[in-house]
């Protein structure tokens, strides 16, 4: 765009509506590239749109074109109450693991009820939302909470985003290993709630869509074992880190089930259910530390 081509981004959204066929998707991009959310953005509509701008709008836009998911061209995405940092380094976060927060938070609050402070455990934490999203909303200083991740670009993204809670971030700490191995020895017996969202998805699984496979890192969607190797190896370590009666929450595959109840009573873990999805499908694994 020349100083002699200028627009407003009432023009630009139009324009840009027509370029990816999609108008939430368009409004998503214009919002972003002018740096004005919702209703902000629509009292701008008559302004003009910078050349600064307009060339961001049109590298999101022709990278979108090439089929990029939207969250990484935007590099953010909405997790519950957090806008978090994303790029290819990490999952996208979606609407399931949501369900599993909800659960976690429930049974931290009813942990509460029993001793103050605990100890919250996000195992292959991604961009950090699971363990951020506890952090955001639990009462302040109810809960040390700590990330964790094996791989050091993953927990790159997780550090950007606890900026994101603010003062909720103080009780956050991040630690770089192989699930429960990346933790302090201290805290050995001491977990009381701990949340996964491991790879489950078995290595050859079809119903994989191409553009997942060829964005988002393998590392965090696949596990052998028709995807319930990393499943197990977090299992095997959970009566070692637990505290009594502590908690431990999975997201799972629709169809891993009755494979995941049968490793967590194998591991001695009580109280074992499976939970759905809202599309009601099996999602959510948790089971207790007697």
């Amino acid at each position: 765009m020349s100083e002699l081509d200028v627009v407003t981004w009432r023009e630009m959204l139009a324009q840009t509506v027509e370029s990816v066929g999609n108008a939430q998707e368009a409004r998503w991009l214009c919002e972003h590239a002018a740096g004005l959310d919702g209703p902000d953005f629509l009292a701008a509509q008559d302004e003009h749109v910078t050349v600064s701008m307009a060339n961001s709008l049109h590298d999101m836009v022709r990278r979108r074109l090439m089929g990029e998911p939207l969250q990484y061209v935007m590099k953010r995405w909405a997790f519950r109450h957090l806008d978090v940092f994303v790029d290819q380094r990490v999952l996208i976060p979606r609407p399931e693991t949501e369900t599993v927060v909800d659960i976690a938070l429930s049974l931290a609050t009813r942990r509460l009820q029993e001793s103050s402070p605990i100890c919250v455990v996000d195992l292959g934490t991604g961009s950090g939302v699971i363990g951020l999203s506890m952090a955001y909303e639990l009462p302040r200083e109810s809960a040390a909470v700590w990330l964790t991740d094996a791989s050091s670009d993953a927990l790159d993204v997780a550090r950007a985003n606890i900026v994101g809670v603010g003062r909720k971030g103080e009780c956050v700490r991040v630690a770089e290993g192989n699930w429960w191995s990346a933790l302090p020895t201290r805290l050995r017996g001491h977990v009381d709630i701990a949340v996964c969202n491991p790879p489950y998805i078995a290595e050859h699984d079809n119903e994989v869509g191409d553009d997942v496979r060829k964005w988002e890192p393998h590392s965090a969607l696949f596990a052998p074992n028709n995807g319930m190797a990393d499943i197990e190896a977090v299992v095997l370590g959970a009566s070692e880190w637990l505290s009594v009666g502590g908690w431990l929450i999975l997201e799972i595959g629709y169809q891993q089930g009755e494979a995941v109840s049968e490793v967590l009573s194998a591991a001695h873990l009580v109280d074992i259910e499976i939970r759905k999805d809202l599309a009601g499908r099996d999602r959510v694994a948790l089971a207790r530390k007697s």
